[in-house]
């Protein structure tokens, strides 16, 4: 990556129309393989601007420009793309500031419940796209939709990192015989519905709060998928603690949002959660054990809590329980 020096020169030269940027402060968050610095200018009363710095190591953050103009179009809150430089793989963006869900995790559910309902007004407007009216060209955009194929991958995620690696079990023993069959039925059933389109790592880091209202950002992998994936990514978020009620509540107050029977959303909802937790605990396996952040291990027994909590309400996930063993 580029020093400080050279990224105040390609700032120089990508805002032609600003004043000099001064300097760069790093923004330390997520376990992503993108750099993310403050810009500040010569002049003090030049807002600052968000510099990322990303790499090819992932197919999506060169999607990240185009992701932003199709949420742009959906009437999304996402932050204004000033400048794209594809040679040196830099963008620059508006700086919506440093508050965001998991900062306020600790304020009341009368400051925290609106703006998860305000999160959840802008996430909806990506739900409400039918993803089978895309043309290919739409499509081509986007990553891979989640398919069978993609489900099977987030399963296979979680048996190689948190399975196999980390608790060293063997998942193909014939006491989870059951739970790979379950596996299958699950992926199967989610891939056979109807899709919108998703965010893909709808969680309170990236939700900021500005002016009241709700930003979403590192929407790079949004794609085909089922809205209940982004609910359960938010309401079971391992950063965050959401009592029972306020995630029932929340679930009706979108149901209502979006005109859907709650009885449905709940169902899809519980067999999205296990998807997506497993997905989660296996990242935090691999980002802890593999890529130099320990600091994640610490959101695997959350994780392994509500993904317990979730299977022992739907029948189809019950066999998973055996994952959530404490041996």
């Amino acid at each position: 990556m580029l020093d400080e020096a050279e990224l105040l020169e390609q700032t120089r030269r990508a805002l032609v129309d600003w004043p000099a940027p001064s300097h760069l402060s790093a923004i330390i968050k997520g376990g992503s393989d993108r750099h993310y610095f403050r810009v500040h200018f010569q002049d003090p009363s030049t807002p600052c601007v968000i510099l990322m710095a990303y790499t090819l190591v992932r197919p999506d953050n060169p999607r990240f420009v185009t992701a932003t103009a199709r949420l742009t179009r959906l009437g999304v809150h996402v932050p204004a793309v000033f400048a794209h430089d594809p040679k040196n793989l830099l963008v620059w963006l508006e700086d919506l500031g440093s508050v965001d869900l998991h900062f306020l995790r600790h304020e009341p559910w009368s400051t925290r419940g609106p703006l998860y309902e305000s999160a959840l007004t802008e996430v909806a407007k990506l739900h409400a796209v039918d993803a089978s009216a895309l043309s290919q060209s739409e499509l081509s955009e986007m990553e891979l939709c989640f398919d069978e194929a993609l489900y099977e991958w987030e399963q296979n995620y979680f048996l190689s990192h948190y399975v196999h690696t980390l608790k060293n079990h063997n998942a193909s023993d014939a006491n989870y015989t059951a739970a790979r069959q379950a596996l299958l039925e699950l992926r199967t059933h989610l891939a056979a519905l109807p899709r919108g389109l998703v965010h893909r790592d709808f969680q309170s880091q990236n939700i900021l709060v500005r002016d009241d209202t709700t930003w979403l950002i590192d929407y790079q992998g949004a794609r085909p998928g089922l809205a209940e994936y982004d609910i359960a990514s938010l309401l079971l978020d391992p950063y965050v603690d959401l009592s029972e009620a306020e995630r029932e509540s929340l679930l009706r107050w979108y149901a209502n949002h979006m005109s859907k029977k709650i009885s449905v959303l709940q169902e899809n909802y519980l067999l999205c959660a296990a998807q997506r937790l497993m997905q989660a605990i296996g990242a935090y396996a691999n980002l802890s054990r593999n890529l130099g952040k320990p600091h994640f291990a610490q959101h695997i027994p959350v994780a392994l809590e509500r993904l317990s909590t979730v299977c022992a309400l739907h029948p189809m996930l019950e066999p998973l329980l055996v994952f959530t063993d404490s041996d």
